[in-house]
């Protein structure tokens, strides 16, 4: 079964994050990190939840175990998205809803219409609806 540190790595490598942005990521220095994936040092529980925040399995980490899905990994745009959400008061978070929930749901198919008229010498009038579907 790979080390602590090996389980650590393989999921720094998982999410493609760099040692720095792991260590950011931790709330710890580089030099922290790197003794993490060396074995040399073991976090404390306040690093593992950080590091939680971004996608890391830290169940696997701890255990070697994996059980049920694998975690979600979420983009650094989708990581703000939800901060900023979080964040936002209720009225902000509702219309944010409302805009994705828009921009989300396919456009119903219009059918074009054109008014065809048609007139004689003679003063009569034909008038025609014909819908064309796009």
């Amino acid at each position: 079964m790979p080390s602590f540190g090996d389980r650590l790595l393989a999921e720094r490598n998982r999410l493609s994050l760099s040692q720095p942005a792991m260590a950011e990521a931790g709330l710890v220095t580089m030099r922290s990190q790197r003794n993490y994936e060396k074995g040399e040092r073991f976090p404390d529980a306040a690093y593992l939840a950080a590091i939680a925040k971004v996608g890391v399995d830290v169940r696997y980490i701890v255990t070697g175990q994996r059980e049920g899905p694998a975690p979600e990994v979420f983009s650094a745009d989708e990581r703000e998205l939800i901060a900023l959400f979080r964040a936002a008061p209720l009225a902000v978070k509702a219309a944010a809803i409302g805009a994705l929930q828009g921009g989300s749901t396919p456009r119903p198919k219009i059918q074009k219409q054109m008014n065809v008229s048609v007139g004689t010498n003679h003063g009569q009038m034909a008038e025609k609806i014909i819908n064309k579907k796009p």
